[in-house]
């Protein structure tokens, strides 16, 4: 039984680290194209570099991976209560880029990223939920 749960716990592994690597691809993608338009990228007097925007959707996808491994354990509604908080969190960091961007246009891109992530997570890590045991 041991080996069951380790080969299935590999694919679920993998399918959700592909994802986060999608994720950040796809902010990566947003950040390069508001670059190269010229859109200023600076929240809250700081730039937005693309360092910063790899590793914080990386640490957020990982979060929302944790969270999502804790209460497939905790309850058998993991995907519902997983998909409630992803998207009280993105509602919740819309107000980084809409609160602290200097311009439009680096309002604009950068709540892109914040959709962009949230559309390519939150469906795809979803997609992986461990159905109940019984």
């Amino acid at each position: 039984m041991t080996a069951t749960l380790h080969t299935k716990a590999r694919p679920v592994a993998r399918t959700r680290a592909a994802w986060i690597v999608a994720a950040t691809a796809v902010t990566s993608a947003i950040w390069a194209a508001a670059r190269g338009l010229g859109a200023d990228l600076t929240a809250n007097d700081t730039a937005v570099t693309l360092p910063a925007v790899i590793a914080t959707t990386v640490l957020v996808g990982l979060a929302a991976w944790a969270l999502l491994a804790i209460l497939e354990r905790a309850t058998r509604r993991a995907a519902t209560a997983w998909t409630c908080v992803a998207v009280a969190v993105l509602l919740l960091s819309l107000a980084g880029p809409v609160g602290g961007a200097a311009t439009g246009g680096g309002k604009a891109a950068l709540a892109a990223m914040h959709l962009a992530a949230a559309a390519v997570l939150i469906p795809g890590l979803r997609r992986t939920t461990r159905r109940s045991q019984g």
